[in-house]
């Protein structure tokens, strides 16, 4: 498989992380797993179903669609050769971008292509006939661009402060603090940042916590597992190993001897 990551334009900087490419050749007929893992961010997939399409328990995904939260690991099925196009967003994306509460796409997706097409936009189709990469690229930053400045107003600055600091502290942070800094109360808190985020702040720092402990055991950063839940503050290792088969879908050990990732948080599933 050919992966290929992308900068985002600078005026897109501060909502996505990279664009994406993946490309796969073999027989029409094929059909292969993935396992994808929680790692606190929405995305945004456009797939050619001439050449391939996902599906997720046996519904098929959307030409174009947006993804949000994902609070376990899960398993996507694709029929065909894989021909796609991605964006990984930072947290914050639903809300500031799309104006879109988060919570309501947590563990779902929507049809991002029916959404455009409220605003006269055939994204789909447009994209499609796009001859090259970098054309692709440019249609859908300009499509992201407009939502952007019609959406300004649904940034908030308090929860996009709390959702840096969980982010920077590897899920470490302790949120009563912050609460406490940002002067409001345990529920408030905690319904603005499942709108602005799609999940409660501890779970996002459980999400962090656990993304922290997979770029350690990714590099080889470690001589044992001990030491990844000692450094990531896990009560112990049977707690960390716990929490990385909740959202990675198998154990550290499993992860270590089996993986096969085509992407970040997106490993390919052998019979």
């Amino acid at each position: 498989m050919k992966f290929e990551q992308i900068p985002p334009p600078a005026p897109l900087k501060h909502y996505i992380r990279y664009f994406w490419t993946l490309e796969s050749e073999g027989p029409s007929d094929t059909s292969s797993t993935f396992r994808t893992m929680a790692d606190g961010s929405p995305g945004l997939v456009f797939q050619q179903p001439e050449k391939g399409c996902f599906y997720q328990n046996g519904k098929l995904l959307s030409n174009t669609f947006l993804y949000g939260q994902s609070t376990r690991y899960a398993e996507l099925c694709l029929k065909g050769t894989f021909s796609t196009i991605g964006v990984f967003f930072f947290p914050h994306a639903l809300k500031s971008v799309f104006g879109i509460n988060a919570e309501e796409l947590t563990d779902s997706c929507a049809d991002l292509n029916a959404m455009a097409e409220k605003q006269g936009l055939y994204l789909t189709e447009i994209v499609a006939a796009a001859t090259s990469t970098t054309e692709k690229v440019n249609i859908l930053s300009s499509f992201l661009l407009v939502q952007i400045r019609k959406n300004e107003q649904q940034q908030d600055g308090a929860m996009h402060y709390a959702m840096s600091s969980i982010l920077r502290s590897g899920g470490s942070i302790a949120l009563k603090d912050l609460q406490d800094k940002l002067q409001l109360s345990e529920r408030s808190f905690e319904r603005k940042f499942r709108q602005h985020i799609g999940i409660t702040p501890k779970l996002f720092a459980r999400i962090c916590r656990f993304q922290a402990s997979l770029r350690q055991l990714r590099n080889n950063q470690y001589n044992k597992l001990s030491d990844i839940a000692f450094e990531n503050d896990y009560a112990d290792q049977s707690h960390f190993i716990r929490s990385f088969k909740e959202f990675a879908g198998l154990s550290p050990f499993r992860y270590r001897q089996q993986s096969r990732e085509v992407v970040e948080n997106l490993s390919r599933l052998t019979s």
